[in-house]
């Protein structure tokens, strides 16, 4: 069976930061991975995401870029969570599975071409605009676990 790995991308928000964290380890996951982290999400964000994870006894992988997640950690499959022209729209709580690494946009702003390029854009079907980052990674890792 694949894993599942979850990324929180370009935030620099400690509230989203920690509470995507607790997200992701209270559904069972045993890693959150974080990538271009800044502001206060790279500086008190980061060390409170750990303090969750102590606490879940997961893992949490902090990183530069996102390039750098996708070189290290070997997915099967990139997938970027983008209502930006979608290819793909998938049902919430469909069971994803494989060795895949699920990317949501903590930002505002969509992903960059570079970033599009490490994998293939996905939305939830049904929604008609961008619900954020919690939102969509509670309907898109769910009973993924």
């Amino acid at each position: 069976m694949g894993r599942i790995m979850p990324v929180i991308h370009n935030v620099s928000s400690v509230q989203r930061l920690t509470d995507m964290a607790r997200l992701v380890y209270g559904m069972g996951y045993r890693s959150l991975i974080v990538t271009k982290a800044y502001g206060g999400a790279a500086q008190n964000g980061v060390p409170e995401a750990y303090r969750i994870a102590l606490k879940y006894n997961a893992s949490l992988i902090v990183l530069p870029d996102l390039k750098d997640a996708v070189e290290y950690l070997s997915p099967g499959e990139v997938l970027l969570v983008s209502s930006e022209d979608p290819e793909e729209l998938v049902e919430p709580c469909r069971g994803v599975s494989g060795d895949v690494m699920i990317v949501f946009n903590g930002g505002e702003q969509g992903f960059s071409p570079a970033e599009e390029r490490l994998g293939r854009k996905i939305y939830i079907a049904g929604a008609p605009a961008r619900l954020g980052p919690l939102a969509e990674a509670a309907l898109i890792l769910y009973k993924s676990s």
